[in-house]
């Protein structure tokens, strides 16, 4: 019992000394001069992030060329190296949506075997506090881990404070209504805001006459992916449907999709005349210039718009998690988001040189300075949530939005033809917002969309 015991001991201490012991210096000593190529999206952040990386390279040795190209530069020059097998990039960021495709090909490298690499792995890297729906969704496919995360791009519910905050509006909304004006908590509350702040030029808006027309809500209504994943993640899954059942088969046809169609159509009532051509670039310029009331938007183009200088409106937004719908059972309280990570392809010719990078881009460390060097960011840990830097933001309510997200936040199923899919089934979603189909019409000409793109299965 004693011998037993003592060798529990002593396996603990070496556990304990080896998590003690380990350094990316000491880690990177047989790659040191070695050079790898990370491929990244061009964003505030990543422009942040970009910054540190020479720490890195003092730190190991180890020359990281780390290139940051617009969105579809990344996804097309991405895929394009990894599914070839050229190996032109060790690593390539990858969005959560991208990863049926890759996965399908094999063009991934997972990186189960490096983790358990005494050598290779930090034992000190706490994967336990990575903000865990996004982070095992993205990561983790078929038994294997492909990566961390290292972006959690997340929608949030984005308001005018200085509107609602009126007492003139706020009368005039309790006497229509029936409740108090506030940011919306739940969809239809959404609705009845976005109604009730559509006014014409002339009209009154906070005491003051319009010099044009103003909007009740804005959002992205162009076809593609990133506006069809609007709809489904911020409103179809919170009125309980989806676009593909448990099994992945297509599952449009369903009075859940009928119901959330009908609210949708309704928004496009109360949004600019251009949404139809409106993608997620255009939502934070709108609200900024402050012609629309409320949205629902990606976080990190907040924080390049609320900001002193970036808009007349800086400081009067307000933020909350994405509106669910009243009475849901929370199984289905669902926001969209976009959670991705930066995957070593199959043919890196340096793939141990690059899971050290990778991990040393996930660490606490990084993090926290990654956070302080932006004046904020999107966590990617839920540790990061206590720093001061967003503990005393100027807004915090931006930062407790994002974490309601985040909550409930996950990446999009494996599909291998997501963006054929994204493609058929955005244009009858955007029919129905234009009123070009009826709810009904929408939900049966979507499924057949479906069917006709993926057959009896979407995902893998």
């Amino acid at each position: 019992m004693a011998a037993a015991s003592a060798a529990l001991l002593a396996a603990g201490l070496g556990a304990s000394a080896h998590a003690a012991e380990f350094s990316y210096a000491e880690a990177a000593k047989p790659y040191k001069g070695v050079s790898i190529r990370v491929l990244d999206e061009v964003t505030p952040l990543q422009e942040v992030l970009a910054k540190l990386v020479p720490g890195f390279e003092q730190e190991t040795g180890i020359k990281v060329d780390y290139q940051l190209l617009g969105h579809m530069e990344v996804i097309n020059r991405g895929q394009a190296d990894m599914l070839s097998g050229r190996g032109y990039f060790d690593a390539v960021m990858l969005h959560g949506f991208q990863m049926g495709q890759m996965l399908e090909a094999e063009a991934l490298l997972p990186i189960d075997s490096l983790v358990a690499d005494k050598k290779l792995s930090n034992p000190n890297l706490e994967t336990a506090d990575l903000i865990e729906r996004p982070y095992k969704t993205v990561a983790f496919f078929g038994g294997k881990q492909y990566g961390f995360v290292n972006w959690n791009y997340n929608h949030v519910y984005w308001a005018r404070a200085d509107l609602l905050n009126d007492e003139g509006e706020k009368a005039a909304f309790k006497a229509r209504y029936g409740y108090d004006l506030a940011p919306a908590k739940t969809l239809e509350q959404l609705r009845d805001i976005a109604e009730f702040f559509t006014r014409k030029k002339g009209a009154t808006l906070a005491g003051k006459p319009l010099e044009s027309d103003f909007y009740g809500v804005v959002f992205d209504g162009v076809k593609g992916s990133a506006s069809l994943f609007s709809f489904v993640n911020n409103i179809l899954k919170n009125y309980g449907g989806d676009i593909v059942d448990a099994s992945g088969k297509p599952n449009f046809d369903t009075p859940a999709t009928v119901a959330a169609l009908k609210l949708y159509a309704d928004l496009w009532k109360f949004a600019p005349p251009g949404t139809a051509e409106y993608s997620l670039l255009d939502v934070p310029t709108v609200m900024g210039n402050g012609i629309a009331a409320q949205s629902m938007a990606f976080s990190d183009f907040v924080l390049g718009v609320d900001k002193p200088g970036a808009s007349p409106f800086a400081g009067k937004f307000v933020y909350a998690g994405i509106p669910v719908k009243a009475d849901v059972d929370p199984k289905f309280a669902s926001a969209e988001a976009e959670p991705s990570l930066v995957a070593i392809g199959a043919s890196s010719k340096h793939p141990e040189a690059t899971f050290l990078f990778i991990q040393w881009l996930t660490e606490k460390k990084q993090q926290e300075a990654l956070l302080n060097a932006g004046q904020g960011g999107v966590p990617i840990r839920e540790s990061s949530w206590e720093l001061p830097v967003l503990k005393a933001s100027a807004n915090p309510t931006l930062f407790k939005a994002m974490k309601d997200t985040l909550s409930v936040a996950e990446a999009k199923p494996r599909m291998p033809k997501y963006l054929e899919l994204s493609d058929a089934l955005s244009t009858v979603v955007q029919q129905v917002g234009m009123g070009r189909l009826t709810p009904e019409q929408g939900a049966a000409e979507g499924q057949k969309a479906l069917v006709r793109v993926c057959g009896d299965k979407c995902t893998l």
